[in-house]
């Protein structure tokens, strides 16, 4: 008999007003500063994903942008945000889209592309990440939701 697996629908939606105030072509990733593996990951991305022009932004540091998320249902402690002109992603979706338009140039995004790249295995892989990004937080005192 075959296993089934429940795996969540999309998490990417258009914004119908921008972020910070006006949309960008150029993709921003809003990522836990928290987290250590989620801040390696991000910094790496920027540096080193060769995706022209990547911005990074730690979101824990900004409650007004965390409340802007939150008011548009892309809630920060259930994962990080893309957001590339006027579509955000979120969680599993924002590292797929990533993974998917990376040219990486660092060991650990040469492993992680092939991961995540598909919908199918970065919504099966992402809450496992999430799990070591809860432990991480914990370890260091850090609520998983900083408000």
């Amino acid at each position: 008999m075959p296993l089934h697996f429940s795996v969540p629908s999309h998490d990417k939606m258009k914004l119908q007003t921008p972020l910070l105030g006006k949309y960008s072509s150029i993709p921003l990733f809003i990522y836990d500063g928290g987290c250590p593996f989620c801040r390696h990951f991000a910094e790496l991305s920027e540096l080193r994903s060769g995706i022209k022009g990547l911005r990074i932004y730690d979101g824990r540091v900004d409650k007004t942008l965390r409340d802007d998320l939150r008011s548009r249902g892309l809630s920060f402690s259930e994962g990080a945000v893309l957001v590339v002109d006027d579509e955000a992603f979120h969680g599993a979706e924002a590292i797929q889209w990533l993974c998917t338009h990376m040219n990486p140039s660092a060991q650990l995004l040469h492993v992680l592309k092939p991961l995540m790249s598909t919908p199918l295995r970065s919504r099966l892989i992402y809450p496992l990440l999430r799990l070591a990004r809860l432990i991480a937080l914990a370890c260091r005192k850090l609520a998983l939701d900083p408000d």
